[in-house]
């Protein structure tokens, strides 16, 4: 809860948002993988393997272009990407900033990261509880272009409708890969 609590500070929101709960117990649920050093996280939301503040500009810029798909970006929305930017050390200024333009897209570098970013971008295609043929396309696409198995991106989206607001739970989706990777 200590990531929730923080940014719903930041955010000025007196009631916690599921998505920041759920975002909170990924993270959580990554680091029992190694992926994350949860002492640095709750200190200063460090992340291993991401190294540059450009990739972590461009794990934003890909998530704005992702929430644009369907041509409108609303206060749920742009909530999220401000927790994840916050998440990520990114300041509201440069944050707003992607909003307007966009960085070249790196791909995480490990597959760990990717699986990660998957996550955040499924999140965020549900956080208004409306999905876009446009929408589902694009994940899948961006999954095949982070070199996730095609399967495993087809399973996320079936298995996701099983779910309260087709929120995947994060150790759902962590077995989901497993199981594709083993």
């Amino acid at each position: 809860m200590v990531i929730t609590n923080i940014l719903c500070k930041l955010l000025q929101i007196t009631k916690p948002l599921p998505f920041l709960g759920l975002l909170e117990q990924f993270l959580y649920e990554i680091g029992h993988f190694g992926v994350i050093d949860m002492t640095k996280l709750k200190a200063g939301f460090t992340i291993k393997g991401m190294s540059t503040y450009k990739e972590k500009l461009s794990i934003l810029s890909e998530m704005i272009a992702f929430a644009k798909a369907d041509h409108a970006l609303n206060d749920a929305e742009y909530n999220f990407l401000f927790g994840v930017a916050i998440n990520l050390g990114v300041e509201k200024e440069i944050f707003d900033s992607l909003l307007d333009k966009q960085v070249k897209i790196i791909v995480p570098k490990t597959q760990a990261d990717r699986i990660l970013q998957f996550h955040r971008l499924v999140l965020l295609m549900n956080i208004d509880r409306e999905q876009h043929q446009i929408e589902i396309g694009k994940l899948h696409n961006i999954g095949l272009g982070m070199g996730l198995p095609p399967s495993a991106i087809e399973q996320v989206l079936t298995v996701m409708h099983d779910y309260p607001d087709m929120i995947i739970p994060p150790e759902v989706l962590i077995n989901i890969f497993k199981a594709h990777y083993n």
